[in-house]
């Protein structure tokens, strides 16, 4: 815990346990009395600098080599009150931000995720994650902690963030830290500040007309019965009132389930309020003891007794953000008074499906005092429906509070408590949510790229992108596939300086908009950090298509990032198609030849044009490198 007195504080961000940027001069700030000189000092490193009038300082340290652990300590040199920050590393920090599939985590991923990750402690790899927030008019700071990449925290950790440090942690053997600040089911927009958004030419007449509404006295009137008049309430606890709660409830009406599980799992598809029930018996000596119980995540919100009595309780009203927050309460000793205790919880949802979503290994239940000794609370339990709220999906809120897709709202609330923030660069996975307005996105997501460089104060630091990975029904070709037209607005960002992109267009779910292999992206993305940016001669991308040249009956295409030649993985070429003047596009054969690709089709004597993987699920795209990086797709024409 951070330790300080009353008269100078210290960010949170460099709170115990931080990881500092090497190579470069860091810039500490906190707060302390108005006018006072501030000493930092962290292991040999000393600076000074002066509060300013409303009593905020930034003092800059000197470049740092990688190293520690040591103590940050921030001093008032007239009256030498300090402030102290433990466990202080020097390395490599990197931003990692976007929706959700980077904000996924490995609770989230249930036991998809590796064991080797999870169970192996690594105190070098360390993570902040700012806390999701949508506010108007920004913050100037946040509360988070630092933590070590170690169970059971490391179960909170991004996993694609994780993926991406553990690889530089092994290649660099220096300290790496992670800031992660990601929202799932965002916008670009919502990440861009206000000054660069009025003047993008796609988006500043749609931000006017935001504003305008945002001052309008009635807009706002409508926006504070929004949730009320189209979330369902929780209609009361009718369950504990009828002795649902009581060791003594009679259960013949129950039904057995196996947990962890959302209620879909067996059958329910809607919102609602669902009991679980389970009684055990425990070992004698814990009789009279305070035991914590542990019940993993629950979606989204609950009341959990013992014994009858309530132990704890988490969410109220219409609140989504402890939708899978691990639950860990305290039983009191006086619940605890013989050898079976029935455990009972209430889980309420709102929104989409609900109920006890693990994983397994975090539901469990021990003694307070003993450490290694615990009962699994996975398995078999009963359950009973309390309250039908029939089919519902979330409406789209008003901008404005609340509504993490408000333009500009992200970077003022997660963002901004960031900027000077000394890092290496950033990693961004993001685009499902803007897949819609593709050309938009090409614009606003170079714009963010100059915003964050010139925010921040680093100059044109690294960014790095995951490329959309494939998702829905697998096709060969979709001419209006707006996931084609989005990986296209992200390949384009390689324009700016110093960017690269992870291509993981083998590696989604049909079924799914978050694939579980979250390692493969991680570490893509650490390829072209390898490469760009700590000078590893190694190959780091995929083929991105370079230029075409029209030959008899086909067109013969060539690629940057042919590393080691092209290669037809698992058979033949695939998802190709030719077109000519009449812009209809035909199936293609695809030809392998060294570092080039020759495209031709009987139907197409005349071609104009050749694309790639160009649907929302490309079906068995199969162009590589002998790197066995996948090639991005891509399209030869501007055609509409």
């Amino acid at each position: 815990m951070q330790t300080h007195t009353k008269q100078i504080l210290l960010s949170s961000l460099f709170g115990d346990h931080a990881i500092l940027q090497r190579g470069i001069p860091v810039p500490i700030w906190g707060w302390a009395p108005p006018l006072s000189r501030i000493q930092i000092t962290c292991g040999p490193s000393v600076a000074t600098g002066i509060s300013n009038v409303d009593g905020e300082f930034c003092v800059r340290l000197p470049a740092m080599v990688a190293g520690g652990p040591f103590d940050l300590t921030a001093e008032v040199l007239e009256t030498g009150e300090q402030c102290k920050s433990v466990g202080i590393l020097v390395g490599e920090v990197w931003l990692a931000s976007g929706q959700s599939n980077m904000e996924w985590t490995f609770r989230m991923l249930g036991e998809a995720w590796e064991k080797e990750v999870v169970e192996t402690p690594n105190p070098e790899i360390r993570m902040l994650t700012v806390p999701r927030n949508a506010i108007l008019g920004g913050r100037g700071s946040i509360q988070a902690e630092w933590k070590t990449l170690t169970p059971p925290e490391v179960l909170d950790f991004s996993a694609v963030a994780t993926y991406f440090a553990r690889k530089l942690h092994r290649e660099l053997g220096v300290p790496v830290g992670i800031l992660n600040a990601s929202w799932g089911g965002t916008q670009v927009e919502a990440w861009i500040s206000r000054r660069y958004l009025v003047k993008n030419e796609f988006f500043k007449h749609r931000m006017a007309r935001i504003e305008a509404d945002l001052s309008n006295p009635d807009y706002w009137q409508g926006m504070s019965q929004f949730m009320t008049k189209t979330l369902p309430a929780d209609p009361g606890n009718q369950g504990e009132r009828d002795g649902w709660a009581s060791p003594h409830c009679e259960e013949s009406l129950w039904k057995e389930v196996l947990l962890p599980n959302p209620w879909l799992a067996f059958g329910h598809n809607h919102s609602g309020v669902f009991w679980f029930r389970k009684t055990l018996r425990i070992p004698s000596q814990w009789i009279g003891k305070p035991l914590q119980l542990e019940l993993g995540a629950i979606d989204k919100q609950d009341i959990t007794y013992v014994n009858g009595v309530q132990v704890g309780a988490t969410g109220k009203g219409f609140d989504e953000e402890h939708w899978n927050t691990p639950r860990t309460y305290i039983v009191p000793a006086e619940a605890v008074h013989s050898e079976f205790l029935t455990i009972s919880v209430r889980a309420y949802s709102f929104i989409y499906q609900g109920g006890l979503i693990g994983p397994a290994e975090s539901m469990r239940i021990s003694p307070t005092d003993e450490v290694g000794e615990f009962l699994p609370l996975n398995g078999t339990w009963v359950y009973r429906m309390e309250h039908d709220l029939g089919v519902v999906t979330p409406p789209t809120p008003p901008y404005g509070p609340g509504n993490a897709n408000t333009p500009a709202i992200l970077f003022d609330s997660m963002l901004k408590p960031l900027l000077g923030f000394a890092m290496r660069g950033s990693i961004w996975y993001q685009g499902e949510s803007n897949a819609d307005r593709a050309n938009e996105y090409a614009s606003l997501l170079r714009d963010m790229i100059e915003n964050w460089r010139t925010d921040w104060g680093l100059g044109d630091f690294p960014f790095l992108i995951v490329q959309l990975a494939n998702f829905r029904t697998p096709s060969s070709y979709e001419s209006a596939s707006t996931w084609a037209r989005l990986r296209e607005a992200q390949l384009h960002a390689l324009q700016e300086n110093n960017t690269g992109m992870a291509v993981a267009i083998d590696l989604g779910e049909a079924a799914d908009i978050h694939p579980k292999n979250k390692k493969d992206v991680g570490e893509r993305l650490a390829l072209g950090a390898l490469a760009k940016t700590y000078a590893r001669e190694i190959p780091y991308s995929g083929p991105i298509y370079h230029n075409m040249v029209l030959e008899a009956n086909g067109i013969r295409l060539y690629f940057n990032h042919a590393s080691g030649g092209l290669l037809a993985k698992n058979g033949n070429l695939k998802t190709f198609v030719i077109a000519g003047k009449d812009r209809v596009f035909f199936p293609a054969e695809a030809l392998v030849d060294g570092y080039s690709v020759f495209v031709s089709s009987p139907q197409v004597p005349h071609p104009e044009a050749v694309r790639y993987a160009w649907a929302d699920n490309p079906e068995g795209c199969n162009l590589f490198n002998g790197a066995g990086l996948p090639a991005s797709p891509f399209r030869t024409d501007n055609w509409l």
